[in-house]
């Protein structure tokens, strides 16, 4: 039977991570193409004793259907949370709880954009939320990332060049696919470009508290005066990703229509899930918590850069991420980096994920490559990178 997908989906390919990640079966091959958080990362015996006491205790609620809002007591303390971080304003701001920050961003894509409207965003970029877009029939235009985030004056060319630019869609801290983090000034020259040409921001913010290298820097969220930000956020990373839990701060007329998509998609947010989130902020310490996880990141990633300096060819040139989870390396201009990362995993058993899997077309030229340092051993960073290194020198005299 011929099958005639709808226009919206009909261009959606499989990611290539997921392509990848098939030759991770075999147990010889070192994986370094997961976005996964460390295995040791995870709360595992405050979960059971949390969850044991919820069951116990009040199972039903866990049990039964709840509200789309979210579970209001883990949405109050979140609102405290980041009403301190300067990421919620009571007075303008509401929360919900959304099924991962990915939800979040399919959700705001949704209530926000037209067909043909323009989103603008990183290149490269987080390639879950460039097909969450893509599948509403927008514009989807990248903008260059220099060192310190995006470039301004690209972006605003962008801006002025591209008809009914709705959104810009950033990930300011530790961004994936590259682990570079946007400076205080870019931030500051986004949001007045934003104010300038009547734009909105999607500031996602995944890994923003696992920050192990140098300072914190403010969030565009709490720069804003006008109401056009909108803050994403997660637990995926610093609880469990398996619970699906996200959330999504934004002024409260954009969150009342989120709550009624979310209603369309998925009624409500694993409730269980929820009250697991908000029993862990309030009865463990999630400042030490954070500290640990910090340290086994901090850890892995020096770890990796260190073995990379070591092995890689000095052709190939590599990001030093401050937190997160990946090491963006880039070949030289002239070579075949599907030809690399394809002969890394079915010669050398190691494997990346290629940079075309986050570029905004398929036709968009990259000769990058994607590292995770988060999910092997340090004896997999170890040797992962000794035979990254072999093929490196081979191709790369």
């Amino acid at each position: 039977m011929n099958y005639n997908f709808s226009e919206k989906v009909s261009n959606l390919q499989a990611s290539a991570i997921r392509e990848i990640l098939k030759f991770t079966s075999d147990p010889e091959v070192i994986s370094f193409a997961a976005g996964n958080p460390a295995p040791e990362a995870f709360p595992v015996e405050d979960v059971k004793r949390i969850s044991k006491d919820i069951l116990e205790k009040n199972p039903i609620l866990a049990l039964q259907y709840s509200v789309t809002e979210g579970y209001t007591p883990l949405r109050d303390v979140l609102k405290e949370r980041m009403k301190e971080q300067g990421n919620f304003n009571p007075d303008s701001d509401e929360l919900i709880i959304t099924s991962g920050a990915q939800q979040s961003n399919e959700l705001v894509a949704k209530v926000l954009c037209n067909e043909g409207d323009t989103i603008i965003c990183e290149a490269p970029s987080f390639i879950g939320s460039l097909n969450a877009f893509k599948s509403y029939n927008v514009n989807l235009v990248g903008v260059e990332l220099d060192d310190d985030g995006i470039n301004i004056e690209k972006l605003e060319e962008t801006i002025k060049s591209n008809k009914n630019t709705r959104l810009i869609y950033l990930i300011p801290n530790f961004q994936n696919p590259t682990g570079l983090t946007m400076s205080l000034e870019k931030r500051k020259k986004v949001y007045e470009l934003a104010e300038k040409y009547d734009v909105f921001i999607l500031e996602d913010n995944p890994y923003g508290d696992i920050r192990f290298a140098g300072e914190d820097i403010q969030s565009i969220k709490s720069m804003d005066k006008s109401g056009r930000v909108i803050y994403s956020g997660t637990f995926s990373k610093v609880l469990a990703p398996g619970i699906r839990v996200g959330y999504c701060s934004a002024p409260k007329e954009i969150i009342s229509k989120i709550i009624v998509c979310k209603q369309v998609s998925d009624v409500h947010t694993n409730i269980w899930a929820q009250i697991l989130a908000e029993r862990f902020l309030s009865t463990c310490d999630m400042e030490n918590h954070l500290k640990d996880i910090r340290k086994i990141y901090k850890h892995k990633c020096e770890l990796m850069l260190s073995e990379i300096k070591k092995n890689f060819s000095s052709k190939v040139k590599f990001t030093k991420p401050e937190g997160g989870l990946f090491i963006w390396c880039t070949l030289p201009d002239d070579c075949d980096m599907m030809g690399f990362c394809k002969r890394a995993v079915s010669e050398f058993k190691v494997a990346v994920v290629p940079g075309t899997a986050f570029t905004i077309n398929e036709t968009d030229k990259t000769t990058s490559f994607r590292l995770n340092f988060s999910t092997p051993t340090d004896e997999q960073i170890i040797k992962g990178c000794e035979l990254i290194g072999e093929l490196s020198k081979e191709m790369f005299h």
